[in-house]
């Protein structure tokens, strides 16, 4: 069987931040509150990419996880980051 992926969302004073879980590995997903901005594609090391639109951003997470993006569910509070 495949991990299970964990995804949870919250967001700070500044950043709307989708968490995605699986295993060991870790990726988050980000975006400033502060006007227009580019999501940032993170791990454990830093930085990975930023993209544009969110659904660039979710298949990069999902290669890093080494799953499809069609196995991560999104929670309905990260509709809307990126563009």
């Amino acid at each position: 069987m495949v991990d299970e992926i964990e995804t949870t969302y919250h967001e700070t004073d500044d950043e709307r931040v989708l968490e995605l879980r699986r295993g060991d590995r870790r990726v988050t997903v980000s975006v400033t509150k502060n006007g227009y901005g580019m999501l940032i594609v993170a791990d454990e090391t830093g930085e990975l990419e930023r993209y544009y639109g969110f659904d660039m951003a979710l298949d990069h997470a999902a290669e890093v996880l080494g799953v499809a993006p069609t196995e991560i569910d999104v929670p309905d509070e990260a509709d809307g980051m990126g563009m």
